[in-house]
């Protein structure tokens, strides 16, 4: 309890030099952090004070507040006059107008089938061989049969010109050749259509056969698509009756291919179909790499134009209870203006009344702006 006692005010003289110390030692960055924080303390009551002795003088004075109104930062878009065409969105097919069926003209067993479902072929190169072994020899037969008859009818004509034998025998042994050279002629066509060759380039989309099957005359072979003569076939809603015409404009985009091209409506159906109220139209199509029947593509087709028309932004027109508005910069001052839209396509709307060519419009920051704001204009 003794050594306790006389500890404690070693202790305590102890803490009071530290204390000294630690005050006297204080350094210069300190002070300052101390004073700006006590400085920004000040400030923030001050703008607390400035905050509601303007919403007092505003309430009481008007004028005041509009002056004191706070500028919104802005960028604008001009607007625009000229030529606006609208286009009507559409899915279509490619076909080919030499997409045939190939038949057999001949009865036989089918000897071979050198080609394979989507094969590229030229035209008159082989698709299959039907079995002429029939016809073969009653070719080579009918030929011995001509090889003599033409040989009795050049011994009779000779003997014509010496005037020996009758006209009778003469006529007779020139129509005999020359039957037998008919029915050699026929018997060489039915030869010639056991071979069944491709009528012009494409390719094989089917083979409707099999090596050793017995076909016979008019059964289908092969399904044959040609390389030209490609078309794109559309069903339109009969809603555009009257507004599609053939020679219109149309924009033609390949997704598989990431490819555009510009053609025109070469055909417009007559005939609406019942089951899902639309038209057939036809499209041209120029020879192009790549492209394959019943290949899908999106069709733009022109419906309406304007040469002259008055064009904004579609994102900048906003709506409200009375109709449609833009805001213009007028002096400084952010105006709504209600505009009479027309049509609107690829971002692009036309606007029929209430605006004119070279009015600048809020672009950047329209949502934040109101009838008659300050803005200030972003230099870009």
């Amino acid at each position: 309890m003794k050594t306790t006692l006389k500890t404690l005010p070693i202790l305590a003289l102890t803490g009071l030099i530290y204390a000294c110390g630690g005050a006297a030692e204080e350094s210069p960055v300190e002070t300052k952090v101390a004073e700006l924080a006590e400085l920004r303390n000040q400030a923030s009551e001050l703008q607390m004070q400035i905050q509601e002795l303007e919403k007092e003088i505003s309430t009481l004075d008007p004028d005041f507040a509009q002056a004191n109104k706070k500028s919104i930062l802005i960028t604008t878009a001009e607007v625009k006059q000229g030529k606006f065409q609208h286009f009507v969105e559409l899915t279509g097919s490619v076909l080919s107008k030499k997409n045939v069926s190939i038949s057999s003209e001949s009865q036989g067993t089918i000897l071979e089938i050198p080609v394979t479902e989507g094969m590229r072929v030229n035209r008159g190169q082989l698709l299959a061989r039907i079995d002429s072994e029939v016809i073969q020899k009653n070719i080579d037969e009918l030929e011995t049969t001509l090889d003599l008859a033409t040989t009795l009818y050049e011994k009779q004509a000779r003997l014509w010109e010496q005037e020996i034998g009758t006209e009778i025998q003469y006529l007779e042994a020139k129509n005999r050749k020359e039957s037998l050279e008919r029915s050699l002629a026929s018997l060489e066509t039915q030869l010639s259509k056991t071979m069944i060759r491709a009528p012009f380039t494409g390719t094989i989309e089917t083979v409707n056969v099999r090596l050793g099957e017995l076909v016979q005359p008019g059964a289908p072979m092969f399904q044959f698509i040609g390389e030209s003569d490609l078309y794109i076939e559309a069903d339109v809603s009969e809603t555009y009756i009257g507004v599609i015409d053939k020679g219109d404009s149309v924009n033609v985009y390949f997704p598989n291919l990431d490819k555009k091209i510009a053609t025109k409506v070469s055909s417009v159906g007559a005939v609406i179909n019942p089951n899902n109220r639309t038209f057939k139209v036809e499209v041209f199509l120029p020879n192009m790499a790549n492209i394959k029947p019943n290949m899908i593509s999106v069709l733009e087709v022109r419906d309406y134009e304007n040469e002259d028309a008055i064009v904004v932004p579609s994102h900048l027109i906003l709506s409200d209870n009375r109709g449609d508005y833009v805001y213009a910069v007028e002096d400084g001052i952010a105006k709504k203006k209600y505009v009479d839209r027309g049509q609107t396509y690829d971002m692009e709307t036309e606007i029929l009344s209430g605006l004119n060519a070279g009015e600048v419009l809020v672009d950047k920051g329209f949502r934040e702006v109101g009838d008659n704001f300050n803005v200030n204009i972003a230099q870009l």
